[in-house]
């Protein structure tokens, strides 16, 4: 039997990057370029990653998440000219970080990154690399929390698109990639069914508007916890159950974190919680759930089923983890990470901002900005493209009119 390439499957379901890969790798857009890639390094990153290659660029890639890296994708890459690896499957904690490290030392020219990993590494530890680079893309909801700090502190050094807040990301891929593939994990690591459970869902952004979503498809009684009233009622009016964690704790069954803070389930949930719960994390950064906390009040740990930790509590109760409290879509055994339908349009944009910055030369102050509606319109009709649908054209008269404010009668 013939050895696979691992990134085949991926290819075969995205097809905007196939479509960027073989129109840029003709005309060459980057070349010249250096272009740092953080992500989850699995197939769909692998793709985006050799799209990047073909546009020109010599790629660097290192991890956002030590525990999501596939050694198989990256040893594919890493045999490429003009791609470096920074990475390897197992690294630890400690690895991880000096392998960004090790990457910025490079010089990028720009930094395409996940939870701004490497945009505040070169800004804290290596300024003078800062100063250089020309621009930036952020795809995450936790990395353009940190980019919002830096720019309101004006330390930002070079322009920075926030990808995730698109359209495009924000109603694909953090609705429907995250909702699907949290999910598709619990229940594959847990082989539990998501039917029937009471499911907390702890964050009504994006993400969790997605998890809550087809949680409740799945047949789950949904409950939402929310620190912004605007959030909460809107979860309300879409039918979900909303309470604060006190009494969520004591109401649930499975509990999922997305909410891009920390400490959202702490010492005093975990005391509240039923026997046999479930506790998962969807964010980016594995400090949503209190896992110190959590170890500090169990009798012993176990493992009953690979990618669960089972805490043992003194009144006799057993609350069980799932990976680490880590991103459950990216670092349990069995993880997969998103859809790869859904990173096609996020890496796209990714590539599209790259090109906008590096290629087309958008002359932008130091900051933090939304990606131009031009770039996200173009991505949907590549993506509309690939799927065979179209969308109605405006007639000039109906042009007209949505350009006229005044419509002083109906023969307008």
């Amino acid at each position: 039997m013939t050895a696979t390439d691992p990134l085949t499957w991926a290819r075969d379901h995205t097809p905007v990057l196939e479509s960027l890969r073989e129109e840029y790798s003709q005309t060459k857009p980057l070349s010249g370029y250096t272009v740092a890639f953080a992500s989850h390094l699995e197939a769909k990153t692998g793709v985006a990653i050799e799209t990047l290659h073909a546009a020109g660029a010599e790629v660097l890639f290192a991890p956002s998440e030590p525990q999501s890296t596939h050694g198989d994708v990256v040893d594919a890459l890493d045999k490429h000219d003009g791609i470096t690896a920074f990475a390897w499957e197992g690294m630890t904690d400690a690895e991880f970080d000096e392998a960004q490290h090790d990457l910025l030392k490079h010089e990028p020219d720009f930094i395409l990154d996940d939870g701004c990993e490497l945009i505040a590494k070169v800004h804290a530890d290596h300024p003078e690399v800062a100063e250089t680079v020309i621009g930036g893309g952020e795809q995450t909801t936790a990395g353009i929390t940190r980019l919002e700090a830096m720019d309101e502190e004006g330390v930002l050094s070079f322009p920075v698109y926030g990808v995730n807040d698109t359209p495009m990301k924000h109603f694909f891929d953090n609705v429907h990639g995250t909702g699907e593939s949290a999910l598709t994990n619990i229940a594959i690591t847990t082989n539990s069914l998501v039917s029937g459970r009471d499911v907390v869902v702890c964050g009504y952004g994006y993400c969790g508007r997605g998890i809550a979503r087809k949680a409740r498809g799945m047949g789950a009684q949904t409950i939402v916890t929310e620190a912004d009233p605007r959030k909460a009622l809107e979860a309300h009016m879409d039918g979900h159950r909303v309470m604060d964690m006190d009494e969520a704790a004591e109401a649930g069954e499975l509990f999922i974190t997305s909410t891009g803070n920390r400490d959202v389930i702490r010492e005093r949930h975990f005391e509240r919680m039923p026997d046999g719960a479930i506790i998962s994390n969807a964010g980016h950064f594995d400090v949503e759930i209190d896992v110190g906390a959590l170890e500090g009040m169990a009798e012993e740990t176990t493992t009953p089923k690979e990618g669960i930790t089972r805490y043992h509590l003194p009144d006799g109760r057993e609350l069980n983890l799932l990976a680490d409290g880590r991103l459950v879509n990216l670092t349990g055994p069995y993880s997969q990470g998103h859809p790869a339908e859904v990173m096609d349009t996020t890496f796209a944009m990714m590539v599209v901002a790259a090109y906008d910055m590096l290629a087309d030369g958008v002359d932008l102050e130091p900051g933090l900005y939304n990606i131009p509606d031009r770039l996200d319109r173009a991505v949907a009709d590549r993506k509309l493209d690939t799927l065979g649908l179209s969308t109605e054209g405006l007639t000039e008269r109906q042009q007209a009119y949505a350009d006229e404010w005044e419509h002083p009668d109906s023969s307008f």
